[in-house]
């Protein structure tokens, strides 16, 4: 090498090298962006649905990003950027000079795959570029007429096997269900692919919003993509099925669980936020942003949100609400990009009151909700936090008690004994929604199909699977008389991995004396029937609806794959678990009930079963989950789906009409793979 080029490449590496700036996060997610692939395409629209473009840059050190644009198919956005540093607070390892550039309520028509990009721009004037795709969706022309109301029926946690279960408590003859439920009664079932952003086992959040985004979310976010930041409520938006079709339509929205209001599922239909635990926010929301959701029913449990801090059972707290600040561009342009409220931290709002003052009435027990005028917006909250589950409201409504000793029943221990059932919910909510002229999506959730899962109760998940069941054929009969109502029957998740595993072939008081022995040998090897020592266990029906005894000779069986430790003793449990989320769980009497299924079962037959989970709860699967659909429509609901192309299947039904099912996937045609 002839001297000079020596010396210049010595001065070359002794130069420090200069970094550029980085792009670690790209929204919509893409695999354009994360892995360089084109394909599978990770965010679908439809056209004209809204959404937001952001990105995360890292500046080299000592250096700031001074500028940012988004392009979509090579073209600038004219939308201003909104771009901010993470001085204010961003997730840990962020530098406070990185920079969250944001684009808000962004749009396309066209059908087809776009590619969207961000180019931003460093101090020193260096530039660094990242891009991603999504696809537009296009709407099919239609074979049959518009359906003017859609209904979900979303059975939380419910997997094959606990539909399965609840039929076989309706009962067999040879081989043969007595009575099949209305779900079973449907033209047409699929099966879901449940997945989330982040996991092949979902939880509530995103195992609701993919049905009504049209997006895949994160576990615990709702109606958001991720984000670097730490507010609850700043993530980038997507529009929600219940926004778009009242935005383009003005139809209403009716949400009704038997959970607390605040809860995935519920909030999962028009509430946009990273932290499903938000109470105080999430419930705000429901009134504030009912402008561009519809909201006309509300109901379920969750009382202890609406009520002013400082009152008995309040869980308002400034921490858990969210407040958009007027001077910070990054919320700034949610307000007005979206045209939202901007919240504010009123931890002593009288939610319940606003409510009322906004034309809506409100229903405390079942007794108020009979009276209610089906021509008024409706809100009722029928408990503190969770409501009670069908089989304690059964027993409360025939007046058993808890011990059968003569004494106070569960729902008489929450101080909540005149709570409705969930069909009678679902009726009252068809009463006002069909006045709607436009029409409504409607979602309920019978929601302790879960919650009795998780903690392995089985004769309780049982039940509501049975009230929710009652719920869907309330539904059923709404759609056959009207023909114009799309229904879909379906569950976010599968949870505890319920197996059937076959039936108990001693009679209830020989399970009684053989728990009295205890162990292995006697409750399982004594007890558990499998093949054709099943049989078909005798479930007597009572005239509303449900088991005169979930305590019977010769019972169903069920055991769990994805359970923590418990013992099992196969018997019906005296009370449910305590629920922590209930505001008076640590007051007498709520506070003796069992904390856990090993505390509820300890004192019982000494059989243990190992859990395949660490923890105190069972979890959910990731398995895929049944769907049945009724109505115009239905039978775009076959074969195997993901749970985002259900939410194409239905926007496709209420804005341009039926289709052929080979034309309703929700998905553009993939590229033929090379051999």
């Amino acid at each position: 090498m002839k001297p000079a080029l020596c010396l210049l490449a010595l001065a070359t590496l002794a130069a420090p090298a200069l970094a550029a700036p980085t792009v670690s996060r790209l929204t919509p997610p893409s695999e354009l962006f994360a892995s360089g692939r084109p394909e599978p395409v990770i965010a679908r629209f439809l056209p004209g649905q809204r959404f937001d473009l952001q990105a995360t840059v890292r500046p080299d050190a000592g250096q700031k990003i001074v500028a940012a644009r988004f392009m979509i198919d090579g073209r600038p956005l004219a939308q201003p950027v909104a771009l901010r540093d993470c001085a204010s607070g961003c997730t840990k390892g962020l530098a406070a000079e990185t920079a969250i550039a944001s684009v808000r309520a962004v749009s396309v028509q066209a059908a087809g795959r776009h590619e969207f990009s961000v180019e931003a721009t460093q101090a020193d004037g260096q530039l660094v570029t990242a891009r991603g795709n999504f696809d537009v969706v296009p709407f099919t022309a239609a074979l049959g007429p518009k359906v003017k109301n859609i209904i979900i029926l979303l059975g939380d946690g419910m997997g094959a096997s606990q539909r399965t279960a609840a039929r076989i408590v309706h009962g067999y003859a040879q081989g043969k269900a007595m009575q099949p439920l209305a779900m079973d009664s449907f033209a047409a079932t699929g099966l879901v692919k449940t997945a989330s952003l982040n996991s092949i086992v979902t939880d509530s959040s995103p195992g609701m919003t993919s049905y009504v985004s049209g997006n895949k979310n994160n576990n615990n976010e709702e109606g958001v993509f991720p984000d670097d930041t730490v507010d609850a409520f700043d993530n980038p938006r997507i529009e929600y099925l219940s926004e778009y079709l009242h935005r383009t339509q003005g139809k209403q929205l009716g949400i009704v669980t038997t959970a607390d209001v605040f809860d995935a599922t519920p909030a999962g239909n028009a509430v946009h936020t990273s932290n499903r635990g938000a109470g105080t926010g999430i419930v705000d929301q429901f009134l504030d942003d009912r402008g561009h959701t519809g909201l006309a029913v509300l109901m379920g449990g969750g009382r202890k949100w609406f009520l002013p801090a400082g009152t008995p059972g309040s869980a308002r707290t400034d921490s858990s609400d969210y407040a958009f600040s007027a001077t910070d561009p990054h919320t700034a342009e949610i307000v007005r990009r979206w045209g939202v409220a901007p919240g504010r931290l009123d931890k002593g709002r009288d939610l319940i009151g606003d409510f009322q003052q906004a034309g809506f009435q409100y229903a405390a027990t079942k007794t108020d909700l009979d009276r209610a005028d089906a021509g008024k917006p409706l809100l009722g909250l029928f408990a503190f936090s969770n409501m009670n589950v069908a089989l304690d409201k059964i027993n409360g409504r025939r007046g058993t008690d808890r011990n059968g000793l003569g004494g106070a029943s569960v729902v008489d221990d929450f101080g909540l004994p005149d709570q409705p059932m969930l069909d009678e919910m679902a009726a009252k909510a068809l009463d006002v929604l069909k006045r709607s002229p436009k029409g409504f999506v409607l979602m309920v959730e019978g929601a302790s199909i879960d919650k009795q899962a998780h903690a392995m109760d089985t004769e309780r998940w049982m039940l509501d699977t049975l009230e929710f069941d009652r719920a869907v054929r309330v539904a059923q009969d709404f759609a056959a008389e009207r023909g114009d109502t799309l229904v879909i029957v379906t569950a976010d998740h599968e949870c505890s991995g319920a197996a059937l595993i076959g039936g108990s072939v001693v009679t209830d008081a020989r399970l009684a004396e053989l728990a009295g022995s205890k162990g292995v040998a006697n409750l399982r090897n004594s007890v558990v029937g499998t093949y054709e020592k099943a049989g078909f266990p005798h479930y007597r029906i009572a005239a509303d609806g449900y088991p005169e005894s979930t305590d019977i000779d010769y019972r169903l069986l069920v055991g769990y794959g994805a359970n923590a430790d418990r013992y099992e003793d196969w018997r019906t449990k005296k009370t449910p678990q305590r629920d922590v989320q209930q505001p008076f769980a640590n007051q007498t009497p709520l506070k003796w009930y069992p904390a856990n299924a090993m505390e509820r079962d300890d004192t019982l037959g000494d059989f243990m079963v190992t859990g395949q989970v660490p923890g105190e709860q069972a979890v959910h699967t990731g398995t895929d989950v049944p769907l049945s659909a009724y109505g115009p429509g239905a039978l775009a609901f076959t074969g195997v789906i993901d749970n985002t192309d259900v939410f194409f299947k239905l926007a496709q039904a209420a804005v341009k009409g039926v289709v052929a099912p080979a034309e309703t996937t929700g998905a553009l045609k993939p590229a033929r793979p090379k051999r």
